[in-house]
């Protein structure tokens, strides 16, 4: 049995190249999709802590290891066949090259590593150019999975915890995302718009759980359709198979499978600049402010006539 190492913080998204000690939650739970191809391996996980929640019970996790200096060195006195680096921070490249490993896959390997092979090449490239990353087409999973020399095809997020709540409202307005982006949120105004156009037609709860992951995942298990921006919120939904309405704009859309459990809806916006993956925008009006309500109202009402959103798992 390989013994295998994973390092997702969430402290770097993968695809980007800004370093933040604010987790990304969104990032460790997308990430999770590569353990369906470590089934059968003794597998660890190096995780920031408030991330452990989305990563418990996980069946195909044997170890999740805080990430503390404690945790790093007793690491150094560890063999793995594999280590699978996805964090671009100078502190876990000076771990990762201290390692004894057999295979090594990711960021920061100074020799042995996949860098040389096509898809570590273009992962780093993608997360590198920003250019290159906006004309990108394939999935976020499609781009890690060859990185790691394996073709994708189609393996989910593995979320381990299971929801405790049943299905209770319709609707779900995920409405707040991180704060590491302050241009991705559509605007409040837009969401109450949004709650007067639907008028009392569908059973409608705004987002809960903010404090506590548990809750969060609780709350999203509880809504048949979930309105989201790009955020934990929508990565959440989809591996619990919920069906998913998501508003994109400074971030991009080709990057997110959706296992056929929902549609993207883009700003109507006179600027050519989408998607920009930037974290600020510099225009008077962000381009989240051209997502229009009424459109929204219309995609609700087609999910509801033509996918009858399904109950919880």
């Amino acid at each position: 049995m390989d013994k295998v190492l994973i390092i997702k913080l969430g402290y770097t998204e993968t695809l980007d190249n800004s370093l933040s000690l604010t987790t990304s939650l969104g990032d460790v739970l997308r990430t999770t999709f590569v353990l369906n191809f470590f089934k059968d391996c003794d597998v660890s996980w190096l995780v920031d802590e408030k991330a452990t929640p989305l990563l418990e019970d996980n069946p195909y996790i044997n170890r999740i290891l805080a990430y503390n200096s404690q945790v790093l060195e007793g690491l150094k006195k560890e063999k793995f066949d594999i280590i699978v680096n996805f964090e671009k921070l100078p502190e876990v490249y000076r771990v990762v090259n201290s390692l004894d490993c057999n295979k090594c896959f990711g960021f920061g390997f100074r020799n042995g590593s996949n860098s040389n092979s096509s898809g570590g090449k273009r992962l780093i490239e993608l997360s590198q150019n920003v250019d290159k990353r906006r004309a990108n087409k394939d999935c976020w999973q499609k781009v890690l999975s060859e990185s790691l020399d394996i073709e994708w095809k189609g393996e989910n997020y593995v979320l381990g915890y299971k929801p405790r709540l049943k299905v209770t409202h319709d609707i779900g307005f995920n409405w707040q995302t991180s704060a590491k982006w302050k241009n991705k949120p559509w605007p409040l105004h837009c969401w109450k718009e949004l709650e007067r156009l639907l008028n009392g037609k569908y059973s409608l709860s705004w987002q809960q759980g903010l404090d506590s992951l548990y809750e969060y995942i609780d709350w999203i298990s509880s809504c048949r359709l979930i309105i989201t921006g790009d955020s934990l919120g929508l990565h959440l939904s989809l591996a619990l198979q919920k069906r998913v309405i998501a508003l994109f704009g400074p971030t991009s859309h080709t990057e997110i499978n959706f296992y056929n459990c929902g549609t993207f809806v883009l700003p109507e916006s006179p600027y050519d600049c989408i998607p920009c993956l930037k974290p600020v925008c510099d225009k008077e009006y962000p381009c989240m402010e051209y997502i229009f309500p009424e459109r929204i109202k219309e995609k609700i009402e087609d999910e509801f006539k033509n996918n009858k959103p399904a109950s919880a798992l």
